[in-house]
């Protein structure tokens, strides 16, 4: 810790690297340790977080103690709502946050870093990832990318007065090309499909840590390896959660965008529970999310229909296609089905569970991804020779 951080922060600091060292698969190792205590992570927060799942604000200058809890907490941060708007009266919702340390950590790790690796960071986000590891690598050898002008410059604050110079680059980090072939690539946003640039960037051997996120689930790390053919392939790891990349979002509504007046769907009836597909089985979740990559669901409970105690709404992301499934409040045992549009996305999504089923119930991690750089992924079970099916259009 640096002489100019004070006694409460440098408290603080060590007791949460001694719950990482506790806590994470493997303790830091030396360097990553000597990066921790180089770069504190309270000095790349704003003064304003916001925390919670009400997203209350905490302000460092009336709550300095809540505030600093916040820094040195093993949780994420939001540092940003609404994409920096004043959001006034309408819905607050988390637009940039300070990643939970302990998953920054097990990502670095997983990154494997050498000495001499070229880096590029898409997600500059706080500027506390672009430290460790310039604190790590050398300033020179890391490059951060950041879409929103207002939070690189922040963060190039931070790391200044931090000792450090990343190159940050204001701009798209799906589009943005970088000037070298690269040794490792970091997200901290999610994506749902890899851009085919960053692929053509990896040396081969060069590792890709990108979070993962179908329509369906916000879940996992893929970890790619480049190959010498210009593809990547690699595995899926289990348990993060990130904001999607701003250039991916898709901002639907089911009674805007999506259901009209005039639609006039088909009925039929189902043994499949809705709560099996979007319930606490994430391993169920993930595999409907990789086999039906451009559907996405939310319920509706106490819907004004006589008869209905709850509807779960399925629907396409092109909006051409829907489904509802109604659950009666009395029986678990069958439910009605409407769908309507050119697909039939109930059937789609029982094809999926049953082919989930019939493979033993895989989890995340028995599944990996192979991509290339004409922008082609295919999610495959185990092995590449083994690829799963892919449901719909544009798969």
């Amino acid at each position: 810790m640096t002489d100019t951080t004070g006694a409460a922060e440098q408290a603080v600091a060590s007791g949460l690297l001694g719950r990482l060292n506790t806590t994470l698969p493997q303790p830091l190792t030396p360097e990553w340790e000597t990066a921790y205590l180089g770069v504190p992570r309270h000095r790349f927060l704003p003064d304003t977080v916001w925390l919670g799942d009400d997203l209350t604000p905490c302000d460092r200058r009336k709550s300095p103690d809540e505030w600093l809890r916040a820094a040195y907490d093993d949780e994420p941060v939001v540092t940003q709502i609404n994409d920096g708007a004043d959001p006034g009266d309408d819905e607050r919702w988390p637009s940039c946050s300070a990643s939970a340390p302990g998953i920054v950590f097990r990502m670095l790790h997983m990154l494997d870093v050498r000495g001499g690796d070229r880096v590029l960071e898409i997600g500059t986000g706080t500027g506390w990832n672009a430290g460790l590891l310039a604190h790590r690598l050398g300033s020179d050898l890391v490059t951060t990318v950041e879409v929103d002008p207002a939070l690189a410059d922040r963060a190039a604050d931070n790391l200044k007065a931090t000792g450090l110079t990343p190159h940050i680059v204001t701009g798209d980090g799906a589009t943005w090309e970088v000037g070298h072939d690269l040794d490792r690539l970091l997200a901290t946003c999610s994506v749902r499909r890899v851009p085919p640039g960053w692929v053509a960037r990896m040396k081969p051997g060069g590792v890709m840590l990108l979070p993962w996120e179908t329509p369906w689930l916000c879940y996992g790390l893929l970890r790619l390896v480049a190959n010498s053919d210009g593809s990547a392939s690699g595995t899926f790891h289990p348990h993060s959660a990130f904001m999607l990349m701003r250039g991916q979002r898709t901002d639907l509504r089911i009674f805007r965008d999506v259901v009209r007046d005039e639609h006039a769907p088909d009925e039929r009836s189902t043994t499949l529970s809705p709560w099996s597909i979007t319930g606490d089985d994430w391993a169920a979740q993930f595999t409907i999310g990789l086999q039906l990559p451009d559907v996405w669901w939310t319920w509706h409970e106490s819907p004004d229909v006589e008869g209905v105690s709850a509807r779960l709404w399925l629907a396409t992301v092109d909006a051409t296609s829907w489904a509802a499934i109604d659950y009666d409040g009395e029986t678990d045992e069958r439910f009605t089905v409407w769908e309507h549009g050119h697909r039939r996305l109930w059937s789609e999504v029982e094809a999926a569970h049953h082919w989930w089923r019939s493979h033993a119930c895989p989890r995340p991690e028995h599944f990996g991804m192979t991509v290339t750089t004409d922008g082609r992924q295919t999610p495959w079970l185990e092995t590449p020779g083994r690829p799963i099916p892919q449901r719909g259009e544009g798969t």
